[in-house]
């Protein structure tokens, strides 16, 4: 209790929570965009679900930070799964209805889970810098992170089925961010900074016109192989009930 009333207590948890509010938007967009196909009742599952299931990886995960921190070759790989992500999210899904819901609800669940545990490196290692070995400020901290992720998400889902170019913006957030992680990964970092340093700048922009070129591409390759099948659909009367 003597650590309640404490100034350092409050001064790091005020520390902690910042950092979550600034580098949690991204996550929002990540969940609200791998949910955004499903129906009503199941998007509520898979925010859920999924954001637990996120903030107890990033929790887990932060106990590790300081070794990930050094650990080469993580933030590279991560960054072209996470561009591999956005590609998929802007490709649209096929029509299957509610007979394959279930499946893709815990699809966009392992998405949510995936996306968030990639995106959250920055998150992990700032929350662990802030609070400084406190074990209980530090899963305070991460259980902040719980309502900033899901009631953001939720209401970047209603935008995006009000304006689909959110969906786009979306995807370019992911690429910008991979973008980011890939020239900060420590394995090429060094040789980055003496002799390309504005790749620092230029990286994000290239991934996110990366994301949203290729994932608009398969979007239109797909939509044009989809198109005859709805054609046939449409213009094929429905049988009568009883007919041989």
């Amino acid at each position: 209790m003597d650590m309640l009333s404490s100034s350092f207590f409050w001064i790091t948890l005020g520390q902690i929570m910042m950092i979550n509010i600034v580098l949690s938007g991204d996550n929002a967009v990540v969940i609200a965009m791998a949910s955004r196909s499903l129906p009503p009742r199941q998007q509520k599952k898979a925010i859920l679900f999924g954001s637990f299931g996120a903030i107890f990886l990033r929790i887990v995960l932060t106990f590790f930070a300081v070794m990930l921190l050094d650990l080469p070759f993580l933030k590279l790989i991560g960054s072209l799964l996470l561009a591999w992500i956005g590609i998929k999210m802007l490709v649209p899904e096929d029509g299957d209805g509610e007979i394959d819901g279930h499946s893709h609800m815990w699809s966009a669940i392992k998405t949510i889970i995936i996306a968030d545990l990639i995106m959250s490196l920055d998150n992990v290692l700032g929350v662990a810098a802030a609070a400084k070995g406190n074990i209980l400020l530090l899963v305070i901290g991460l259980g902040i992170s719980i309502p900033l992720i899901i009631y953001g998400s939720t209401f970047i889902l209603r935008l995006m089925n009000r304006f689909p170019v959110i969906v786009t913006l979306g995807g370019g957030i992911l690429g910008w961010v991979a973008g980011e992680m890939l020239v900060s990964d420590p394995a090429i970092s060094g040789w980055i900074d003496g002799h390309m340093h504005w790749m620092h700048e230029l990286a994000p922009f290239i991934g996110a016109l990366a994301v949203v070129a290729i994932g608009k591409s398969i979007a239109a390759v797909k939509l044009a192989k989809l198109k005859p099948v709805r054609e046939i659909a449409e213009t094929t009367p429905p049988q009568q009930e009883g007919s041989a």
